[in-house]
């Protein structure tokens, strides 16, 4: 049951939107989706959003909740009694939670996005490198976060899970485009058994946009926008 209108502004490729999307389709919270240009920005999203003007944006009876980790945060506390709970109950492992979501905007999203984006070989080697080194660190909290069981958040899906796997086909798809494994058995044994219980969530697999569909965009944005030769 949500109280007023919700509506949430956000783009098909975004992982941060896509993040939203998948906790209020885990606790079954009813929204109106309004995809959004990020390029010609629409007169809603600069209304809602009128300091960073991107997406995602929350519009819960009119009031915008910008930033996906905020976003994520405010439902958790407004819809408590619907579904699973998004960060654990407990003060510490909330606060575990949210270092590690922060550590994977701040350090692994830039590293893997940062491959896509190289324009020499040195630069992209230095950018696999350190993409590697942080999910082995997150192979490490997924190992003591999880103490034995199925997710971050154990038993069901939490806020760190969600937080890395919304990024899980933009992955895939630097490894289709650069040839190279990532989330690898070898190295992240852990990490390869968490993304098959992932995506096998239905409501996951309600959200996330196909591997060919972001290869896709990813292939046209170092074309055309990144100026990327195909070789690196």
């Amino acid at each position: 049951m949500v109280e007023g209108e919700l509506k949430l502004l956000g783009a098909w490729a975004s992982s941060y939107a896509i993040r939203v999307r998948m906790v209020l389709e885990q606790k079954g919270i009813s929204y109106e989706y309004l995809e959004q240009d990020i390029i010609n920005k629409s007169e809603l999203l600069l209304k809602h959003n009128p300091i960073h003007k991107k997406v995602p944006v929350l519009i819960h009876n009119d009031r915008s909740i910008c930033e996906s980790l905020v976003i994520l945060q405010y439902i958790d506390e407004k819809w408590s009694g619907t579904g699973p709970p998004v960060l654990p109950l407990d003060p510490y492992e909330r606060a575990v939670a949210r270092f590690w979501a922060v550590y994977i905007d701040d350090k692994l999203i830039p590293s893997w996005f940062g491959i896509l984006k190289a324009a020499t070989e040195e630069t992209k080697v230095a950018k696999i490198g350190d993409t590697l080194a942080a999910l082995e660190l997150l192979e490490g909290a997924f190992k003591k976060c999880s103490t034995g069981k199925c997710f971050f958040g154990g038993d069901s899906i939490g806020f760190v899970d969600v937080i890395l796997g919304c990024q899980l086909t933009w992955m895939k798809a630097v490894e289709n485009i650069v040839g190279v494994k990532l989330v690898d058995e070898t190295t992240v044994p852990l990490l390869v058994e968490w993304e098959k219980r992932f995506l096998a969530a239905d409501f996951v697999k309600r959200v996330l946009p196909s591997v060919e569909r972001i290869e896709e965009l990813a292939r046209m944005l170092r074309a055309t926008i990144w100026n990327v030769d195909s070789a690196n």
